[in-house]
């Protein structure tokens, strides 16, 4: 019962490294593909997004 005794999740190196030196992009949105690769779409704008949605949805 309680916590363990170690971290309950810990992020990489590489993760702290993207996060304090992301990559220069327009992208203010993102959506899971749905393909099961766990790969995302990226969008600059709310209508790009909105139609990634739509198409996850329609796959579902």
């Amino acid at each position: 019962r309680g916590l363990p005794p170690t971290p309950i999740a810990m992020p990489s190196q590489a993760a702290i490294n993207a996060v304090l030196h992301p990559e220069k992009g327009k992208s203010l949105y993102f959506v899971a593909k749905g393909n099961g690769q766990g790969t995302h779409v990226f969008s600059a704008t709310l209508k790009e997004h909105n139609n990634a949605v739509n198409k996850y949805q329609r796959k579902r």
